[in-house]
């Protein structure tokens, strides 16, 4: 008996030390990943928010404007009112230094129940409607050359997306290394396209091609309908401001350099962004660009002749990148839901082999494919949009409300109080204006959704009934043994 005893206090003496040795090495783990400087964040930015939309958002924000001058203003305002979200998220993100993006903001200001309606959305509508809308570009792009003076049809689009959605899932699923690997040659070639836009705009402009600028604000459809669409579709290009707060914790010295990176790195965004436009408005008149298929397409068609292939080339590897970008972080964000108890146990569960979360991944890539399913392009920005915009205004009001009831905090970043203010304020107008002018059952749908997690909040969260459970427990078994996936700590260990 008294060996027993012995033998059990060495085996716990053993765990502590164990504990013990892990903690100490914690901190020296979390300094070795601070490798993200000024110059990194700004490409980080660069890098996230460059993706799909300026080849897509072009035609839609031209659509509901109707002419140039409002269709440039609306770009370059995009890009100032991302700028300012941005300032506002890196006083949130120096102030509460936990992952998750707007989830702790929200849980901090509001409490849990705003803090899970927004996980909930995400991981059901606007992070898989944005994987959708990459690969549905995507595919516009890749099957352009093939269908040359005709639209490509509806069904070659949707396979070619359903495809891409499932090869980049594969990729992740399986290696960490090889989606980074791939992301970082995506990226390469995504700032090759961009350069090659604008520099021959530039050219262009300089030989004088400057008749379609004449009279650019005659005959503009300018409505609070319009523009709040316009801004939708504008802002969709500019997706990923908010970005850099994921990795606060990663870069050195934040207090600097993150409010550097946004200062320089959103406007460095914008300027590419009306200069691609004016280079795609030196070459076709704004009926032309509302005709076209693939914009940048018909650009290197007109400017590049022989070489005009290069086009749509690049602007599928851009493409591809900023799907394969979407799928590694929501992938994540997915995992960390389940982790939480608040999706199924088993996509917080990772691959024996791989050490990647292959279930949150797998799980999202299917989310996105239904997506793909119904809609096009427009009306799933929009939806996307409306939705996304909810939880921004949101969370910046959360910065303005923790102004007041929570002074203690300590705010290493400190904006003007009238910065989060009029974002607020304009997230109000872009959800409130399109229902008020131009109602669509879309939105309400929308909103039915967002409210129904409240429905799941209150059964399984709240009063965690034990039924859900039983159901679950042999589909996670099944499941488990299909992917060859365990709980992280067994692979910790």
């Amino acid at each position: 008996m008294g060996e027993e005893s012995l033998k059990k206090r060495k085996g716990e003496d053993k765990g502590r030390e164990d504990r013990q040795s892990i903690q100490s090495h914690e901190p020296q783990t979390m300094n070795l990943q601070k490798q993200v400087g000024l110059v990194s964040g700004i490409c980080m930015i660069v890098g996230t928010i460059i993706g799909s939309g300026i080849f897509v958002s072009p035609k839609s924000v031209l659509a509901n404007v109707e002419a140039v001058g409002p269709c440039l203003t609306i770009w370059a305002a995009c890009g100032v009112l991302a700028t300012l979200g941005a300032l506002c998220f890196a006083e949130l993100g120096t102030m509460i230094t936990k992952s998750g993006g707007e989830y702790p903001y929200l849980m901090e200001a509001f409490g849990p129940i705003p803090a899970f309606l927004f996980s909930w959305t995400s991981l059901l509508v606007t992070k898989p409607s944005s994987f959708a809308i990459i690969c549905l570009s995507f595919a516009e792009y890749a099957s352009a050359p093939f269908y040359p003076g005709c639209d490509p049809p509806q069904v070659v689009i949707k396979c070619l997306a359903a495809a891409a959605i499932v090869v980049i899932t594969i990729v992740n699923s399986l290696s960490v290394k090889l989606g980074s690997y791939l992301q970082n040659f995506l990226t390469a070639a995504k700032m090759i396209i961009v350069t090659i836009i604008i520099v021959s705009g530039i050219v262009l402009l300089a030989k004088g091609k400057t008749e379609n600028f004449k009279d650019s604000f005659k005959d503009s459809k300018i409505s609070v309908s319009s523009i709040s669409l316009a801004f939708y579709n504008g802002l969709w290009a500019y997706d990923g401001w908010n970005q850099l707060n994921y990795i606060t914790e990663e870069l050195k010295n934040p207090y600097r350099n993150l409010p550097l990176s946004i200062i320089i790195g959103i406007p460095l965004v914008t300027v590419c962004y009306v200069l691609i436009n004016i280079s795609y408005f030196t070459v076709m008149t704004s009926t032309e660009l509302l005709q076209s298929q693939a914009v940048a397409v018909t650009f290197g068609d007109r400017v590049l002749y022989p070489a005009s292939w290069i086009v749509p080339l690049f602007v599928v590897f851009s493409t591809l990148g900023s799907a394969n970008g979407t799928c590694f972080t929501a992938g994540r964000l997915v995992y960390v839901a389940g982790r939480e108890g608040h999706m199924l146990k088993v996509l917080s569960y990772i691959s024996v082999k791989h050490l990647t979360p292959a279930p949150a991944i797998i799980f999202y890539g299917a989310i996105a494919i239904i997506y793909i399913i119904p809609g096009d392009i427009d009306t799933l920005i929009n939806y996307f949009s409306f939705a996304v915009w909810i939880f921004y205004g949101l969370t910046i009001l959360a910065l303005i409300v923790m102004r007041f009831t929570r002074k203690e905090l300590r705010r290493p970043i400190r904006i003007p109080i009238i910065i989060p203010v009029i974002v607020t304020l304009v997230s109000i107008l872009l959800v409130l204006a399109p229902i008020i002018s131009a109602p669509e059952l879309a939105y309400l749908y929308c909103i039915l959704f967002i409210l129904s997690g409240l429905i799941v909040y209150v059964l399984f969260v709240h009063l965690k009934f034990n039924w859900p459970q039983k159901i679950s427990k042999p589909i996670t078994m099944h499941l488990q043994m299909l992917l060859e996936v365990v709980p992280e700590e067994e692979v910790t260990q």
